[in-house]
C-alpha cells in the first residue's frame, strides 16, 4: 500500500481507513520506520557503574537484545548477541570486566571487541570488524538515554527542541518514581493513539476535567522537523511553569516517544505496536516537585490515559467499516496529525 498525504492541510485527507487494518503496510513500518527510530532505553538510569545490563529494545516491535554498560558517566549500548552463532551473551544484569558467550567461549571486551576465539586457529581473514559486538550509538536527555540499532537521523534533531523550549528547566534533577511504571495494553493501531495524542480537538468532548485546566482557544502546536511541540496554556489560577503562563508541554518525537512535561515533572510514554490492531503503551513518571503534582493539566494522567484508550479503541472498531474512507484535516487543530502522516509517508518512500 502506498501512502501519500496532500502538503497543502487545506486541501489534504487523511490516511485511509485500509491503511490502519494493512498486516503487510504494519509489518513495512516496524522495518522502515521503527528499526531506523531512536528508542529509549527505559532501565539505564537504574545501571550502576561497573554494571552490564541486558534489555529488550521496544519489546513486542523490535524485540532486539542490547546491553548496557556503564563505566563512570559514559554509557555504551551493545548488541547482546555473540558474533559466532548467535547466542545470548547476557541474561542478567551483573557486574563484569568483559563478556564470554556460555555456548562456545567467545570472549568481548566491553567496548565491544572481541579478545578470544576458542578453536579458530587456521580460519582466513579472521578476526574482522564483523566479529567485534556492534556498538549503538546513544543520546542522553536528563536521566533518559536513547539508542538506535540503524539511525536515519541525528538524535539531536529531535532533542534539540526540546532543550531549546525547556530553558533553564533542571531536567537532570528528574527522578523516577519506580510505582508509576506501568503498561497499558491497547486494542487499536498504534497510528490511532499517535493520532490522538497529536491534536488538542478532542480536549473539550474527551477530557473535561483537563479541558477545566487548560485555556483551549490559546492551545497550540509547533513543529518541528522530526516531532511536534503542543504547548497548554493554563486558565486564570491555574498550576504553571514559573514565570509562564504555560500548564504544560506536549513532546512527540516521531514515530512513538511522548515526552509530557508539567511544573511537576515529566511523564513518558513509549507506544509499542503488537500487531495491526493492538499496541502496548508504556508508561513511567519522573518527579521534580511531588507536591505539585496532583494540580492543573498534570493531575489525574491516569484517568486522562483512560479516556483516551477508550476513544482510540472506539475508532479501531469504527475503520473496519466498508463505508469510511478517508477524513479531513482541520488546519487549525490537527497539523500535528497532518505532520505525523506526511513523515509517515516519506519514512515509507
Amino acid at each position: 500500500m502506498k501512502l501519500t498525504v496532500d502538503a497543502d492541510i487545506t486541501r489534504a485527507e487523511t490516511l485511509p481507513g485500509a491503511a490502519y487494518r494493512s498486516k503487510e503496510l504494519h509489518a513495512e513500518i516496524i522495518e522502515r520506520v521503527f528499526a531506523p527510530s531512536w528508542q529509549l532505553a527505559p532501565d539505564a538510569p537504574l545501571v550502576a557503574d561497573g554494571m552490564v545490563a541486558p534489555f529488550t529494545l521496544l519489546p513486542g516491535t523490535l524485540d532486539d537484545p542490547l546491553l548496557l554498560v556503564r563505566s563512570g558517566e559514559e554509557m555504551r549500548c551493545l548488541s547482546n548477541v555473540c558474533t559466532h552463532r548467535g547466542a545470548l551473551l547476557c541474561d542478567e544484569p551483573c557486574e563484569a570486566t568483559s563478556l564470554r558467550c556460555r555456548y562456545h567461549g567467545r570472549r568481548f571486551a566491553l567496548d565491544g571487541r572481541m579478545t578470544h576465539a576458542p578453536e579458530f586457529e587456521g580460519a582466513v581473514d579472521f578476526p574482522s570488524a564483523r566479529d567485534n559486538l556492534p556498538v549503538l550509538p546513544t543520546a542522553r536527555f536528563g536521566p533518559l538515554v536513547l539508542t538506535s540499532v540503524a539511525p536515519a537521523w541525528d538524535a539531536e534533531e529531535q532533542l534539540g527542541p526540546m532543550r531549546a523550549r525547556l530553558g533553564a528547566l533542571p531536567i537532570d534533577r528528574l527522578t523516577l518514581d519506580p510505582e508509576s511504571v506501568r503498561d497499558y495494553d491497547v486494542a487499536a493501531n498504534w497510528m490511532l493513539y499517535v493520532d490522538n495524542y497529536l491534536e488538542g480537538l478532542h480536549i473539550p468532548f474527551v477530557h473535561p476535567s483537563l479541558a477545566q485546566a487548560l485555556d483551549f482557544g490559546s492551545y497550540r502546536t509547533e513543529l518541528d522537523a522530526r516531532g511536534t511541540t503542543q504547548i497548554g496554556i493554563a486558565k486564570d489560577g491555574e498550576n504553571t511553569f514559573a514565570g509562564s503562563n504555560v500548564a504544560a508541554y506536549y513532546f512527540w518525537l516521531f514515530p512513538n516517544l511522548m515526552l509530557n512535561f508539567y511544573p511537576w515533572g515529566l511523564s513518558l510514554n513509549i507506544v509499542m505496536p503488537a500487531g495491526v490492531d493492538a499496541m502496548r503503551v508504556h508508561y513511567r513518571a519522573y518527579v521534580l516537585d511531588e507536591e505539585l503534582r496532583e494540580r492543573g493539566a498534570g493531575a489525574g494522567l491516569d484517568r486522562v490515559e483512560h479516556e483516551d484508550e477508550a476513544v482510540v479503541e472506539s475508532v479501531q472498531r469504527g475503520l473496519q467499516s466498508r463505508l469510511y474512507r478517508r477524513g479531513r484535516y482541520s488546519p487549525s487543530r490537527e497539523s500535528g496529525v497532518h505532520h505525523f502522516h506526511r513523515l509517515l509517508c516519506a519514512a515509507l518512500g
